[in-house]
């Protein structure tokens, strides 16, 4: 199997002092076309003096190190293959699935294929493909691999493109349901804080101060049991990890989050302190997962212009979770 990445590395000499960083690499890295240069920046693909570097006009130094962590290539058109959906609704324009926990969307390095991409090509057949892309047909919005609950999608341009200008001007209603460490104070509230690529680790996001994309998310405490609550978070705009990542600027990550959580013993801790005995506490400290769920989506019929609502039950593991937490007096 091949690597997923090919690794390009290159030092800057004195003489390229001061220049940007997209134009270097347009000189240096002769492989690549400016746009394919640009987006692996913008990405988080390129790393200078080992730290992620997504500002293509960052000036360099003399003697950077510069690494560009190049996806391999792949098939560009994803192939229909038959993987069961769990459907809410479905008519000619759209469907709405319950997505399962561990179902990657639509396919990166790691994952080209077994994605829902796949499933709904099956599924829905040959009108779907090329709507809202080649890569991604269909697709609205998207819900990381290990986030269960609803997911839409279309099946025509009309609709894509009706669903994804509700997406833009915020007429389409997402409510996720998280359990987090702590409780947020105040109960209610709105975070405003702009979301870009964390500076030193490609993988994770970040409240930044410069770069960033505007990000609001208001939450809602909708149970307490001291060491941990259950948030309900609607979201105003649809960065990548928003929840997450808004939850852990507050200071209350996800219970399971692997790039954004506590550390064990400070898990163990809290969950100790509230009365919980070890098998409790191990049960919620090795959650094998983020504790989100895509509980609620709302949008306008892009057809028939009716309002349309639906809702999905938190799922049976954090379901179980909860009854743990259930067991703390309050």
């Amino acid at each position: 199997m091949s690597e997923p990445f090919q690794h390009l590395r290159f030092s800057v000499p004195p003489e390229q002092a001061g220049v940007r960083l997209d134009k270097f690499l347009a000189d240096v890295a002769v492989e690549l076309s400016r746009t394919r240069i640009k987006a692996l920046v913008l990405g988080g693909q390129v790393q200078v003096r080992g730290n992620v570097c997504d500002s293509p006009a960052y000036k360099l130094k003399s003697g950077d190190e510069i690494r560009i962590d190049v996806p391999a290539p792949r098939e560009d058109t994803p192939l229909p293959e038959n993987i069961p959906l769990d459907i809410v609704y479905e008519d000619d324009a759209l469907i709405v699935i319950n997505k399962p926990v561990g179902l990657v969307v639509h396919a990166g390095a790691g994952h080209e294929d077994g994605t829902l991409v796949n499933a709904l090509l099956h599924h829905c057949g040959d009108t779907l493909s090329g709507i809202g892309g080649v890569k991604r047909p269909g697709i609205v919005h998207r819900l990381d691999k290990d986030t269960s609950g609803l997911m839409l999608a279309a099946k025509t341009d009309r609709a894509h493109q009706a669903l994804s200008a509700q997406l833009s001007d915020r007429s389409l209603h997402r409510l996720y349901k998280a359990l987090v460490w702590g409780a947020p104070v105040p109960r209610k509230g709105i975070v405003d804080a702009p979301i870009g690529r964390h500076p030193s680790h490609r993988q994770k996001m970040a409240v930044v101060q410069r770069n960033g994309r505007e990000a609001r998310t208001q939450y809602l405490v909708a149970e307490e049991w001291g060491p941990a609550a259950l948030v309900e978070c609607s979201l105003e705009t649809g960065r990548t990890h928003q929840v997450r990542v808004h939850m852990a600027h507050l200071g209350h990550p996800l219970l399971g989050d692997p790039l954004y959580g506590l550390a064990r013993n400070g898990q163990m801790s809290r969950l100790r302190k509230a009365g919980l005995g070890e098998n409790e506490c191990a049960l919620i400290v090795d959650f094998p997962r983020q504790a989100l769920h895509a509980a609620e989506i709302a949008f306008i019929h892009p057809l028939t212009g009716e309002e349309m609502g639906f809702e999905s039950p938190i799922p049976e593991d954090m379901a179980g979770i909860i009854n743990v937490l259930n067991q703390i007096d309050k």
